[in-house]
């Protein structure tokens, strides 16, 4: 744990439990990652920078750690970055959304073997989610035209809509829908040239 503890050093540092459910979820994904696809990347040491390391440091830039705010990650997938705030802030209800059965079924492992109770998967197109929330976060968007008015749909007026993406997807992003007051786009560490993107959804008063 101790070289999971170095990796993570320029995005965060977490406690000793913390570090120890990243090792098993690590362990789940190089397991299930040959007949799943969870992710294109194949060596341990390269998820925990590309794929624990950036959601780690968006919790922490979004969350405090005994925040009790109600969270979707929107296409899940491998569960990034969801699962990481779910363990970064205990108390915070976390909704995975991911509409394919084996990776649904890969995440509900997951919360089994991490024993995450502040995480459900809802296994159903987004489409079908009925309800809204404090955070919608998306991450490797695409086609934003349709992610992005699709994702505010989600949020709660006043709550925010936090995007993981290239630097370069930042115009097109901030062009697809006038609804969010969007922040400076956050520079992620790790030299990929991705960033956070931040929108506040907008009250609609009469």
């Amino acid at each position: 744990m101790a070289e999971i503890a170095a990796l993570l050093r320029p995005f965060i540092e977490l406690e000793q439990i913390q570090l120890g459910q990243i090792s098993i979820y690590i362990d789940l994904i190089l397991k299930w990652n040959s007949r799943v696809n969870l992710t294109a990347v194949r060596r341990a040491e390269d998820m925990v920078q590309r794929h624990f390391g950036e959601s780690f440091f968006v919790a922490a830039h979004l969350l405090q750690p005994q925040a009790k705010v109600s969270v979707i990650d929107l296409g899940s997938g491998a569960g990034f970055p969801g699962v990481p705030f779910a363990i970064f802030a205990p108390q915070a209800r976390v909704t995975l959304i991911e509409s394919n059965g084996k990776k649904a079924a890969f995440l509900n492992e997951v919360i089994r073997q991490l024993k995450l109770g502040n995480v459900t998967v809802f296994n159903q197109r987004a489409e079908n989610y009925d309800g809204r929330t404090q955070l919608v976060t998306m991450r490797a968007v695409e086609k934003f035209s349709k992610a992005v008015p699709f994702a505010l749909r989600l949020v709660e007026p006043g709550g925010h809509l936090a995007l993981m993406i290239g630097s370069k997807q930042v115009g097109a992003a901030e062009a697809t829908d006038s609804n969010p007051v969007w922040g400076s786009p956050v520079p992620i560490p790790g030299g990929h040239s991705r960033v956070l993107l931040v929108g506040t959804k907008k009250v609609i008063v009469g």
